[in-house]
């Protein structure tokens, strides 16, 4: 047993909570899947072949940008968003790396 972490996490985990937070409703999984690589979307997009509501889509994809899995810029009326890779590579990767030398 590791007593160590009984009352806190790892500094470097601290950001992680709120990616995986993000990432445990099925519907915000969805959304972040229809990215292609380097791609970026817009609400009306993103609603147009979901089973939400608009205003349901703003929602989620706000929280997954205050998560910092997405990122975004408003063009015009248009908020864009697209996929903070380095965030996601930076959270998976100290999770394998916990994986690989502590289990």
């Amino acid at each position: 047993m590791k007593p160590h972490y009984t009352q806190s996490i790892p500094p470097e985990w601290q950001p992680m909570a709120r990616v995986f937070t993000a990432l445990g409703d099925i519907h915000r999984q969805r959304m972040l899947m229809l990215f292609e690589r380097g791609e970026r979307l817009n609400v009306g997009q993103i609603a147009a072949v979901s089973t939400l509501a608009r205003s349901t889509v703003s929602h989620h994809l706000k929280i997954l940008h205050e998560a910092d899995v997405l990122h975004s810029e408003k063009i015009g009326k248009e908020v864009w968003f697209w996929i903070n890779r380095a965030t996601l590579e930076q959270t998976f990767g100290n999770v394998l790396d916990y994986v690989r030398n502590n289990c």
